[in-house]
């Protein structure tokens, strides 16, 4: 009986991307924040035991955008080549206006949902899958 072995990958969109597919992917998604977006900042977030190291984007405007990296000096290297200051939230923290634009995020979205649940064709005894549990609190 054979313990370790691997499987043979399914080709198609089930497969994983490999390491430098995904870190062109993380580089071009950077870039277009970038040129889509004013003013924007680099943010370091350090590894916690849930999350790896992560660099987060912010504009002027509080919109934000994150992405794992590899390590500090990559993320310091890839805030020089997009030409954006870069800082170390545990030194500095989140920007007020990113969270602003968070909480402006939220409420956007409980309108919505409780658009749709009062819109003439949603059916009175539905409830949102996003609001189970909520109802009780």
């Amino acid at each position: 009986m054979r313990l370790f072995f691997r499987r043979k990958r399914a080709s198609g969109a089930t497969a994983q991307p490999s390491a430098r597919e995904a870190q062109h992917a993380t580089v071009e998604h950077f870039r277009e924040f970038v040129r889509t977006q004013v003013g924007v900042e680099a943010y370091i977030e350090p590894v916690t035991s849930s999350t790896p190291m992560t660099l987060m984007l912010i504009a002027t405007t509080g919109e934000w955008t994150r992405r794992k990296v590899p390590d500090a000096r990559a993320a310091r290297g890839l805030a020089h080549e997009l030409g954006i200051p870069i800082y170390e939230v545990n030194r500095t923290g989140y920007p007020q206006r990113m969270r602003d634009w968070s909480s402006r995020q939220r409420i956007l979205a409980k309108r919505a949902r409780q658009q749709r649940k009062t819109s003439p064709g949603s059916s009175p005894g539905r409830a949102d899958p996003g609001d189970v549990g909520r109802a009780m609190f």
